[in-house]
C-alpha cells in the first residue's frame, strides 16, 4: 500500500509541475521574497551611510569649477588691502582720453606698443604688497606664465571676471571660492612691464571685454557695462611701434603739411602776379 501511495503522490507532483501556471507563480514568489529581504536590509543600515555617495577618482570641480554668482549689490574694491599706499603706474587705454593720456597707457615690449587693457598698481615705496580679491567669485585659473608672472582669474557670474597678473607667488588654487578682500598672492615683477617694478596688473572684464577698472571702483557690480570704445580698444590692443605713432606727433605733422601747403599756394600766387606784370610790361612796349 505504501509503495502505491508513493507512486500516486509522485504522479500528482509530476502532474502539478506540468501545469503552465506553476513555474511563473514560483518565480514571482521567489522575487517577492528577495525584494523584501533587500528592503529590510537597506532599512536596517545607517541612514547617514546611505546618503553618502562614492567620490569620483577625478574631481569634476577641478576641471569645471562651479561659478558663483556675485551679488549685484557688491561694491567693487581695489585689489589691495590699503588703497592709500598704492599708485597707478600705467592707466587703462581709453580711446576717448587725451593724446597724452593715451601715450602713457601704452606698454612697449619687443618693439611693439600695446594698449593697456587694465591698470598697473604699485606701492608708493616700491615694495611688494598683498593682492586681494576685488570681487567675490571662483578661481578658474591660478598658474605661472613666463611673460606675465603668476596669473589669477576669478569668475563672478553674469559675465563678470577679474584678472590679476604679475604676482610673485600665489595663495589660492583653481577651484577655490574667494570672498572680496581675500589675499590671492603677492605683487611682483614680470617681463612685459619691467618699468612698473613690483606691481599687480588688474583687469575687469564684462562678457570678455576689458573695461576701465578706475571707472567702477566703489561702485556696484551691477554698474559694470561694456562701451563701444572698449570693444574698439580690444580689437586694436596690439600694434607695431611704427604704426602706433603718438597723436601729438600726428598733430605736428598735420600742421607742417598745412604750412607747406600755404607756402606753396603763396609761392604760386606770387609767380602768377610776376607773370601778369611781365605781360603788362610787354604790352606797353609794343608800338
Amino acid at each position: 500500500m505504501r509503495d502505491g501511495e508513493k507512486k500516486q503522490s509522485s504522479r500528482k507532483v509530476v502532474r502539478l509541475f506540468q501545469k503552465r501556471w506553476v513555474f511563473p507563480t514560483l518565480y514571482i514568489a521567489c522575487a517577492a521574497i528577495i525584494l523584501t529581504a533587500a528592503l529590510w536590509y537597506q532599512a536596517a543600515k545607517d541612514p547617514k551611510q546611505l546618503s553618502q555617495k562614492p567620490s569620483a577618482p577625478y574631481s569634476s570641480q577641478q576641471e569645471n569649477p562651479t561659478i558663483s554668482v556675485t551679488s549685484p549689490s557688491e561694491i567693487v574694491k581695489m585689489p589691495v588691502a590699503d588703497a592709500d599706499q598704492v599708485v597707478v603706474k600705467t592707466k587703462f587705454y581709453d580711446d576717448k582720453a587725451k593724446a597724452k593720456e593715451q601715450e602713457e597707457a601704452l606698454v612697449f615690449y619687443n618693439n611693439t606698443y600695446s594698449a593697456n587693457t587694465g591698470i598697473d598698481l604699485a606701492a608708493k615705496d616700491g615694495s611688494a604688497f598683498d593682492v586681494t580679491a576685488a570681487v567675490s567669485g571662483t578661481v578658474t585659473k591660478a598658474e605661472k606664465d613666463a611673460l606675465l608672472g603668476y596669473v589669477v582669474t576669478v569668475e563672478s557670474g553674469n559675465g563678470i571676471s577679474t584678472f590679476y597678473q604679475s604676482l610673485s607667488k600665489l595663495q589660492v588654487a583653481q577651484g577655490d571660492t574667494v570672498s572680496q578682500g581675500d589675499v590671492l598672492g603677492k605683487a611682483g615683477m614680470n617681463e612685459l612691464n619691467k618699468d612698473a617694478g613690483n606691481h599687480v596688473h588688474f583687469e575687469i572684464r564684462k562678457d570678455n571685454v576689458a573695461v576701465n577698472p578706475e571707472s567702477y571702483f566703489e561702485k556696484s557690480v551691477a554698474d559694470i557695462k561694456v562701451e563701444q570704445a572698449s570693444t574698439e580698444a580690444k580689437e586694436n590692443s596690439t600694434q607695431p611701434a611704427e604704426e602706433k605713432q603718438p597723436a601729438k606727433d600726428e598733430k605736428k605733422q598735420t600742421e607742417g603739411d598745412s604750412t607747406s601747403s600755404d607756402n606753396s599756394k603763396k609761392q604760386t600766387t606770387e609767380e602768377d602776379a610776376s607773370s601778369d606784370t611781365s605781360s603788362e610790361a610787354g604790352d606797353s612796349t609794343t608800338p
